[in-house]
């Protein structure tokens, strides 16, 4: 019982005796159940959910969440039942402990498969429960803890899997103080050898850093103390991560980011922040350029704070967050701050809860037209990865919006019945393409119609799951005398100045047979009510073989660098990078429009398999010359004096741009370098690979595959 006693200890703080005998029961039963196993540290496999158990109780979470805690394995990894589950203890918790289980991998050809099928398994069942994302996250964190007793390949999987899902999850659920040691930990495991030289010099800086920040907390509350404000005002580091990426981000060194310090002011109520922020505009010089609101446009995780940059009489640059008790428990806790089993929680908890609630369904509504799991897993990182954009209503409301937004997204956010009523939009007093992408800080406003009249076309471009799913559902209603015109009208707009009476009957039936249906109207059903996509149709009944006259190119709205994608949304997929010159292949990805890979990317491997989802697309040599495209290179390097500076020169001499460096130390002083350019096209990036290869300090360069170097570590 001593491995359970923190435990115990910590529960016993915060629920009623019959919860704790409770949580206690499911100690015993984990117990039993793997009696005998130990993990690959050697310990009891059992310190391994009570530790899970341990960092939810510190969250303060119910008593079914911490006996799931417990139990979370036993599904997986013994002979215990779902049903022995629910009858020894309670049907939900049963259901939390099988939302957190992992999927079968034997039905599964690979690993990368696997996990977006289990990923996909949790959103589901988190969109019904948050404490099953709660508790996985928390599993993670202990098995991130205890990663070294792994091989080192191991470790640097888990590692990048971290950071590419459960820190973004963490963050949008709020849960902060997770978020970091994620961050942390995961750096440790890819990137060691540079955690521990961040690690020492933090350690050797940390001396004279401490007086400073102590002399400041004075300033401040001698400050606040001369106002009769109560507040807390508590001085911290920077967490080793997030100086890490603020050095990668801007190219500085350590002294560089160490040089701002942060602290945070704690009041009590919302009326003294803004009080607070005024006196430390008084005491410091504020940087105008660096305050946010976040009080008044709250993150879409709910969190809330004023954020300000000030400069104070030593010439140092400090960082204040300034925010009530309620909003310092909600940045640190997030979703868990506000949970609806607690007592007492309120209307506007609830409302937080629902708003991400829902935005998770999104990611893993089954009607998605995703191509497989492993492009879903690479639409849910996007997702995870997507910034905010914050726009206004004629009023002067608010609405926070994903980047890529349109006005169609805008106009469900604000109701369904708009969004079914919108015809027109105007940004900024001008009118604008209901396609059209939104920046923060315009105004939008929705021109409606008396009658709904959602159409097809909208799934090309909308990037929020609220509309996407609205607009599906209300095209689901329609009678076939509707979808069946309003099909043959976009199939008609897709293959532009070919008519469908030029069209052999050969690939009409090809097509209705790739789709599993009955006959054409049964194909212009499927488009006129947005289950396909009309210009991917268009192409295959052409067989591919058109291309557009100059003519027809000048009638056309947007130019794109894809041949027959005109007017289109187009998204390149971070996996693969495809460049123009490159072969490809494109899938339909509601937000998204099109995303094109590389024919042989490792993520749609098979797709000749699934004809009905993909589609050979080509590059408009006309066009493709116009933009810039990102790629990733994979460089080792002998480390010689000055060889990182030689290697940027001969980048910017060939006309490309850096936007984003790794490196990782190996044996006899070669260093691995990952850099992702901006280049104009294949041959391009061909040309830039030819000059690094030239330096004397280089052994090697390559154009690197995410998912492919993914494997090969």
């Amino acid at each position: 019982m001593l491995i359970f006693q923190a435990l115990k200890d910590l529960t016993q703080s915060y629920l009623a005796p019959e919860q704790c005998q409770f949580i206690e029961r499911a100690y015993e039963f984990a117990y039993a159940a793997h009696d005998g196993v130990q993990r690959a540290s050697g310990e009891p496999y059992i310190t391994h959910p009570v530790a899970v158990a341990e960092i939810l109780a510190e969250m303060k979470l119910d008593h079914e969440a911490i006996a799931a805690a417990l139990l979370h394995d036993v599904l997986e990894d013994t002979e215990v039942t779902y049903q022995e589950l629910s009858d020894t203890f309670n049907p939900s918790v049963a259901e939390l402990v099988e939302g957190v289980t992992k999927l079968d991998k034997v039905n599964f050809k690979d690993r990368e498969q696997a996990q977006a099928e289990n990923i996909r398994k949790m959103l589901i069942a988190m969109s019904k429960d948050f404490r099953v994302m709660l508790i996985k996250i928390a599993d993670r964190v202990h098995n991130m803890r205890t990663l070294d007793s792994l091989r080192l390949d191991k470790r640097r999987r888990i590692a990048r899997e971290t950071f590419e899902i459960f820190t973004p999850i963490a963050d949008r659920l709020g849960l902060h103080h997770l978020k970091n040691e994620l961050e942390k930990l995961a750096f440790k495991a890819q990137n060691s050898a540079r955690y521990y030289v961040l690690k020492d010099a933090i350690t050797k800086a940390r001396g004279n850093r401490k007086d400073f920040i102590q002399s400041i907390c004075d300033e401040i509350s001698a400050k606040l103390d001369s106002m009769s404000i109560e507040a807390d005002v508590i001085g911290r580091e920077k967490h080793l991560y997030s100086l890490y990426r603020k050095m990668r981000k801007k190219g500085c060194q350590f002294h560089d980011v160490m040089d701002v310090y942060a602290f945070r002011i704690i009041v009590k109520d919302l009326d003294t922040c803004y009080r607070v922020l005024g006196q430390m505009h008084h005491l410091y010089q504020p940087k105008l350029e660096h305050f946010e609101d976040y009080i008044a446009i709250p993150k879409s995780n709910s969190y809330q704070s004023l954020h300000t940059t000030l400069i104070t009489h030593h010439g140092v640059n400090i960082e204040i967050q300034i925010r009530t008790e309620d909003m310092d428990a909600v940045a640190k806790q997030g979703i868990a701050a506000h949970w609806s089993y607690k007592e007492g929680s309120g209307n506007s908890n609830m409302t937080a809860q629902l708003q991400t609630r829902n935005w998770f369904q999104g990611l893993s509504d089954q009607e998605d037209n995703t191509t497989n799991s492993l492009v879903m897993l690479e639409n849910i990182k996007q997702e995870l990865g997507n910034n905010e954009i914050h726009v206004l209503t004629p009023q002067g409301k608010i609405i926070v919006l994903p980047a890529h937004a349109t006005p169609v997204d805008f106009a469900y956010a604000l109701h369904t019945k708009i969004g079914h009523r919108c015809t027109g939009a105007k940004i900024d007093k001008e009118f604008a393409l209901l396609s059209d992408k939104l920046e923060s800080g315009q105004t939008i406003q929705i021109i409606t119609s008396n009658k709904p009249q959602p159409c097809a076309d909208w799934l090309n471009f909308v990037a929020t799951h609220k509309a996407r799913n609205n607009i599906r559902q209300y095209l689901k209603q329609l009678p076939r005398e509707i979808t069946i015109p309003e099909g043959r009208r976009l199939l008609k707009q897709a293959l532009n100045r070919t008519n469908l009476t030029d069209i052999p009957q050969e690939n009409i039936d090809r097509v209705i047979a790739d789709h599993h249906l009955d006959d054409f109207n049964s194909l212009l059903h499927e488009i006129g009510s947005g289950k396909l996509m009309s210009i991917i149709i268009a192409r295959r009944l052409r067989g591919n073989t058109d291309e557009l006259t100059e003519s027809e190119l000048k009638q056309q709205t947007r130019q794109s660098a894809i041949k027959g994608t005109e007017d289109m949304m187009i998204s390149y997929a971070n996996c693969c990078k495809p460049l123009p010159g490159d072969t490809i292949v494109a899938h339909a990805s509601p937000g998204k429009g099109l995303v094109v890979h590389l024919q042989n990317c490792h993520n749609v491997t098979g797709y000749e398999n699934e004809l009905d989802k993909y589609i050979p697309v080509e590059w408009d040599m006309d066009f493709m010359n116009q933009y810039e495209y990102s790629s990733d290179l994979n460089i080792m390097m002998i480390n010689h004096k000055a060889g990182l500076a030689q290697l940027f020169n001969i980048i910017a001499k060939s006309n490309a741009n850096v936007v984003d460096l790794q490196t990782t130390e190996l044996p006899d002083h070669v260093y691995s370098i990952n850099l992702t350019l901006t280049v104009i096209n294949r041959i391009h990036l061909s040309r830039v690979m030819r000059q690094i290869k030239k330096l004397s300090s280089v052994t090697s360069v390559k154009r690197s595959n995410k998912k492919i170097k993914a494997k090969e570590i």
